[in-house]
């Protein structure tokens, strides 16, 4: 396929954390705030004068420094965050708020607290606990710490506006990302997709990683090159299976390029950084406060298995059939970053319980967070893609074995 006009544009923003987007939203004024998780609503943080900026380590190396004051045995994405941070790499943020999602990332950030005394004058690092339940409780607790720890603290801090008008803006905004990335992505359900799981996660990743208003006319330009694009007469030769990627965070899209290399294309993104369901729009209503239905949305959408009543652990499931028969892959990606406590768990449920409930065949990956590992990922995914080639061959119907 030809390429995406502004797909080049989109990968240098997101080779550093401190992108060119970044800096033109800081040099008219507006504070950036380092967020680190998803569990806590983007749209909050998209207040006029305030935007947020999903922490990332991009061509990370060693995380050895990371690794001596977190342990070699934690989290891969927590060490790697700790180590740019030690490098200097988010002095350029106004503040950071860190989810309590797990003791891992609060250890990460408690350790950056720390080297932020040492920042700039006015320089903040709030903590934020989650919910652990999909109850009205949990939107009811979500909406207090939101209020108390991150909206009243930008104001208090920046004299940042954070009133029901204000907060209709920022979720306008994001809906408007929502809304052009959703377009985009509803191309990958086609027989023959028009656009590649790896040009996806770049263009996804991008409004993760940069102020929303400025990316907003590119986005919509790219949308609008894809209505005549035509995909390549070759897509069943070079993509013999269509899967799901699921499970933690993959902020690096070179991760989905080198799965689609061995033949299997990425056709949704159930992961954190991903579109599914980061990119649902937020529905409002003239019924109650607008922090309330924020809150409201994001614990009812979150897929995160932080979230342990039962309802939402069955939820987690039914959610990856779902939108497996949706986009009709073939088979489902569930992956880990290695030392994660909660996806680890999500990760040996899903390998079994989506292979022997659902009849998906399952591949599940425990990985690193560079691409160091990139070699053995590819020998993997080609196993996977042959098994299911086999199954198609043979028409066979019983249970998959795990790969």
């Amino acid at each position: 396929m030809k390429d995406l006009k502004h797909l080049y544009y989109f990968e240098n923003l997101l080779t550093e954390v401190n992108n060119d987007l970044v800096r033109e939203a800081r040099s008219r004024g507006d504070k950036a705030i380092g967020v680190t998780c998803f569990q806590i609503p983007e749209a909050i943080y998209s207040v006029p004068g305030v935007f947020p900026v999903f922490l990332r380590a991009p061509r990370t190396g060693s995380i050895d420094m990371g690794s001596y004051y977190m342990t070699s045995m934690t989290c891969e994405f927590c060490r790697a965050l700790l180590e740019r941070g030690l490098e200097g790499g988010y002095q350029f943020l106004d503040g950071i708020i860190g989810t309590a999602a797990c003791s891992q990332m609060a250890d990460c950030i408690e350790n950056i607290e720390k080297l932020a005394e040492n920042y700039n004058d006015g320089y903040f690092v709030q903590h934020v606990d989650t919910p652990m339940k999909g109850d009205e409780n949990a939107v009811q607790h979500l909406t207090r710490m939101c209020r108390k720890r991150i909206l009243d603290r930008l104001t208090e801090q920046f004299g940042v506006d954070t009133s029901d008008d204000a907060l209709k803006k920022a979720v306008a905004l994001h809906n408007e990302i929502c809304d052009v990335i959703t377009e985009i992505g509803n191309y990958r359900k086609e027989e023959n997709p028009r656009i590649t799981g790896y040009e996806f996660a770049v263009l996804t990743l991008v409004t993760f990683a940069c102020p929303k208003d400025l990316l907003l006319e590119k986005l919509k330009e790219t949308a609008e090159e894809l209505k005549t694009r035509v995909p390549d007469a070759d897509y069943k030769k070079k993509y013999r299976a269509r899967v799901v990627l699921a499970g933690s965070e993959i902020d690096d899209p070179e991760y989905v390029k080198a799965i689609e290399d061995a033949g299997a294309l990425v056709v949704a993104d159930r992961y954190c950084y991903g579109s599914l369901p980061e990119r649902d729009r937020i529905e409002l209503n003239d019924k109650e406060d607008v922090l309330t239905q924020i809150c409201r949305h994001t614990v009812k959408k979150c897929q995160c298995p932080r979230y342990m009543d039962t309802a939402k652990i069955q939820e987690r499931k039914e959610y990856l059939d779902r939108i497996a028969k949706e986009y009709h892959v073939d088979g489902i990606v569930v992956e880990q970053m290695k030392f994660c406590n909660f996806w680890g768990y999500e990760r040996m449920a899903d390998s079994h319980i989506l292979r022997d409930q659902y009849g998906w065949p399952v591949l599940s990956v425990d990985r690193p967070y560079s691409m160091s590992g990139a070699g053995q990922l590819r020998t993997r995914v080609q196993a996977f893609v042959e098994s299911i080639e086999i199954k198609k061959i043979q028409g066979e119907s019983g249970k998959w074995e795990k790969q």
